[in-house]
């Protein structure tokens, strides 16, 4: 693993992983975990601005309901509002690097560090970590910029894995094995430090 800590934050780039309406589809939108999740999205954007560092913004769509392409709920949330050189690529697959033109796009801005943020925890962000670090980036999860909801066990009716433990696991899988587990004021100081 690359580690943040050898990769200037002036190399960076935060990624939004699948902050969408899409999720206000189901019922599962009221169990999610952390009420602060838009707060800290939108710090880490304001201090990426600030810094004048790309922010990248995903879409993800599948058969799901509200993931359709053509959904009114197919679309960034309402706290989200890029900017002309803020894009929004739209992906088919977990990993935001993988159908997408992000890797080209942080290759053309040498870009060697990605910050991950978004929805879900355990899905779509922590796959895009393990892809980031696997092709040489240096990853920061941010998990208290990430949301979740409880995961049923599809084989035992009425069993699930709650946020809690969901959190516990993907910090776990992933810390100095893909990722430095970082928190919105580390990287809000490292931004206003190499600011300076």
């Amino acid at each position: 693993m690359l580690d943040p800590a050898q990769v200037p934050i002036q190399q960076s780039a935060l990624l939004v992983v699948d902050a969408q309406d899409s999720f206000k589809a189901s019922a599962r939108w009221e169990r999610r975990n952390n009420p602060a999740f838009e707060k800290n999205v939108a710090a880490l954007i304001e201090a990426y601005r600030a810094a004048r560092l790309p922010v990248i913004y995903f879409l993800h769509t599948d058969s799901d309901d509200g993931f359709a392409t053509d959904s009114p709920l197919f679309k960034l949330m309402d706290f989200i509002r890029p900017g002309a050189d803020e894009p929004v690529f739209t992906k088919g697959t977990r990993s935001c690097f993988i159908g997408t033109p992000l890797g080209a796009y942080l290759l053309e801005r040498g870009v060697r560090r990605v910050i991950v943020t978004g929805i879900q925890m355990e899905q779509c962000c922590e796959t895009t970590a393990r892809t980031a670090a696997d092709f040489g980036y240096a990853v920061d999860f941010v998990s208290e910029a990430t949301l979740t909801f409880p995961i049923p066990n599809w084989d035992c009716p009425g069993e699930e894995l709650g946020v809690d433990a969901i959190r516990e696991r993907t910090e776990y899988a992933l810390r100095r094995r893909f990722a430095r587990i970082a928190t919105v004021a580390q990287l809000q100081k490292e931004l206003r430090k190499a600011g300076k």
